[in-house]
């Protein structure tokens, strides 16, 4: 038996505390889930109790859900179903017990965490920030199966619950108590005298809203939710279909049909590649936030200095502020730091509305930022991250006062997407101090950070710049120093051959298309757009000029800044884009003229051709990053590109892609493109008929 669980007693009231061995989260594993049956044993034997609380020792977890490491090996089908059943058995026995049973929640209650509450007469949470709920089993492929998806509709109402389940959502404590999950907020300090009250009203009456379960209701709402589902995924992804379909099921089903239901879609969810794929990113994630460079132990970056208060610059000194560290934020004259100081109180802002933080926290976050515009000294500040424009000389001319304004022990930082982090660093005195720290646009949405190696970069320097991306909450993918790094260079060829097909006379939108339909979240086009056709223009010729006749440059984006057409910045780029934020961007039929260099008609074949040649293109580039040495594993190819373009995930990556795809097919696509050239690693796995995973990995 483990000793995950502690059972004690306060006069009538039994307590089950969740406490894990050796860790600082609670999950539910196999021997867990009979640790507790075993103590619930204990429970339904005693005649004297009049009620159960359920809490967690932990600082910030109540309980994280399944244990999915174990969970994940199971293949065979009948196995799902009797886990399923095992976790739905043992939680329904807490519902059944003769007395009311509380969960006081404070921390994360996540799948099996918030299913165990799901099955208690009541529900507490404490308002603290760590205190969240939530069902996100969609994220892995699969649904919530022990319980969640029979419960939560009947608790809260079907559009509620599928708005949660399908949407993998993570809700905070008070809009979870607005949607009815939580019972009542209170300081977990109280969670034992509030447990008391709610015990004294009896057993909770079932529960179920009748005007959403009913036939009438749920064809409505399945006519509804299934384009909007078939809109978002493309069909790639199964679970929510299939949790939609549960869900509709289950709501006006007996408990035990609806549980038979969940174990069913689990069984086979978990057999299809998408769930595989989901959930080996979801181990990258945790492989990202536990990544050492270096064992020896370094002291923490406590406070930090922003050169530069333009949009990442503010991004930047807003994001690191709202994690508790103090920054200084300086530009050169007041009015750009004003602009910086504002753009970082609009994001706090939009935050506060949507109850990412309290007033308080949001003003604490901000008052952390102090405004800069005359020289200061940066010998007592941990980090500094230049966040200027992308211009070598200017940067350099930075890093030269910063090396005499600095200790000798801050980090410095450049946030730059491309230039060279080596270069920078021979205008230090100690070089080994350099870093690259590349955040994405916008830093408060993206969660990947590229850090770059230079090649003086010290290991104990680099462990320290780590630790502090970790920290602050972001995910890291550690590169090595080279034009582009991972990210960039990856994406690049991509979307320069995607402006060079429509030179040749193919169709912005059905490009766009074939590219979604694939399973990226934007076609190249529009994604250029996006970014900006002033900047995609000054990048294409960065990499031009770096990699040659390998990447030529789109000549035709010179043509669409002359005419005025910067993207969405602009209004027009290579769609047309409405003030009104709900309509959606349409081709513009003057960009396409105006850069089409040939009167042939585009021959080749979208959703083959055009879709093949550009994920090839991806791939080709990836496996050049491995070959030279700029990533070292393909997992940190595939994690940096589903994290910083968003890749479709349901595919694994371009490297697990690649694998499914096969090499040799990879090779037969760019073989029949001009002017590629192939990767060494590439034609080497094509003709040893080998994969970038190990076999058994790749599967």
């Amino acid at each position: 038996m483990s000793n995950n669980i502690q059972l004690s007693y306060k006069e009538d009231l039994a307590i089950l505390t969740f406490d894990r061995e050796g860790s600082s989260a609670n999950i539910f594993d196999r021997d867990t889930l009979d640790e507790l049956s075993g103590h619930l044993d204990t429970i339904e034997a005693h005649s004297s109790l009049t009620g159960l609380m359920l809490r967690s020792a932990k600082e910030k977890i109540f309980i994280a859900g399944a244990d999915i490491s174990q969970f994940i090996q199971i293949t065979d089908p009948q196995e799902v179903r009797d886990l399923a059943r095992k976790g739905q058995e043992t939680f329904a026995r807490i519902g059944d017990l003769p007395f009311p049973s509380v969960a006081a929640i404070h921390g994360q209650a996540l799948g099996g965490g918030c299913e165990i509450a799901l099955a208690c007469d009541y529900r507490l949470a404490s308002p603290d920030k760590v205190t969240k709920i939530g069902l996100p089993e969609i994220n892995l492929g699969i649904l919530p199966a022990w319980g969640g998806s029979v419960r939560l509709p009947k608790l809260i109402g079907l559009p509620k619950a599928l708005d949660i389940i399908l949407a993998g959502k993570t809700v905070p404590a008070y809009p979870a108590w607005k949607r009815g999950m939580i019972d009542q907020l209170c300081p977990r300090e109280h969670f034992e005298r509030i447990a008391r009250i709610w015990i004294g009203k009896g057993k909770a009456r079932p529960k179920g809203d009748w005007k959403t379960s009913n036939a009438l209701a749920k064809g409505l709402i399945a006519s509804k939710v299934k384009p909007m589902l078939q809109k978002k995924t493309h069909g790639h992804y199964p679970a929510p279909f299939k949790a939609l379909e549960v869900c509709l099921q289950a709501v006006s089903k007996p408990r035990e049909a609806g549980f038979k239901l969940e174990q069913d879609a689990l069984a086979e969810l978990m057999q299809t590649d998408v769930c595989q794929n989901l959930v080996k990113i979801f181990f990258l994630q945790e492989r990202a936030k536990k990544f050492k460079i270096d064992e020896t132990e370094v002291p923490p970056v406590e406070k930090i200095a922003v050169i530069g208060a333009g949009v990442m610059g503010a991004g930047i000194a807003q994001w690191n502020a709202t994690r508790g560290t103090s920054v200084i934020l300086k530009d050169i004259n007041a009015e750009q730091v004003n602009k910086g100081m504002a753009s970082a109180g609009k994001i706090l802002g939009a935050a506060l509305k949507r109850r990412i933080f309290t007033k308080a926290e949001a003003q604490a976050a901000f008052d952390r930022i102090t405004p800069a515009t005359e020289d200061v000294s940066f010998k007592k500040v941990d980090l500094v991250i230049e966040a200027a424009t992308e211009n070598m000389d200017l940067k350099k001319k930075i890093f030269v006062g910063l090396d005499a304004q600095s200790g000798e022990d801050t980090l410095l930082a450049t946030n730059t997407s491309a230039l060279s982090i080596s270069e920078i660093a021979e205008t230090l005195s100690d070089p080994s101090r350099m870093i690259g720290i590349h955040y994405f646009n916008p830093v408060h949405k993206m969660q990947l950070v590229e850090l770059v190696l230079g090649k003086q970069t010290s290991p104990t320097h680099a462990q320290r710049a780590l630790s502090f991306i970790q920290k602050s909450g972001k995910l890291p993918v550690v590169v090595q120093d080279s034009p582009g790094f991972l990210v960039n260079r990856v994406l690049m060829p991509y979307l320069m051959e995607a402006g060079r097909m429509v030179e040749a006379g193919a169709d912005v939108e059905k490009i766009d298309q074939c590219i979604l339909n694939f399973g990226m979240p934007m076609g190249p086009l529009r994604l250029i757009d996006e970014v900006g056709i002033d900047v995609s223009h000054h990048v294409s010729n960065f990499f031009s000029s770096t990699f040659g006749e390998r990447m030529p440059e789109v000549k035709g984006l010179q043509k669409l800044l002359e005419a005025g057409m910067l993207g969405r910045k602009s209004g027009k780029g290579f769609y047309l884009y409405s003030k009104d934020k709900k309509s959606s961007p349409r081709p513009n039929p003057d960009a396409s003229s105006l850069i089409r260099t040939s009167g042939d008609k585009f021959t080749i074949d979208y959703e083959t051709g055009v879709k093949e040649s550009l994920v090839a293109l991806m791939i080709n580039e990836a496996a050049m990053c491995l070959e030279e040495g700029v990533v070292h594993a393909p997992e940190d190819v595939d994690f940096g590109m589903i994290f910083g373009t968003g890749f479709a995930p349901f595919r694994g990556g371009p490297m697990r892609y690649a694998d499914t795809w096969g090499a040799s097919n990879v090779v037969a696509t760019l073989e029949h493109m001009e002017g590629v050239k192939i990767s060494e690693l590439l034609l080497t796995h094509a003709k040893d008929d080998t994969t970038f995973y190990p076999t058994k990995d790749a599967s």
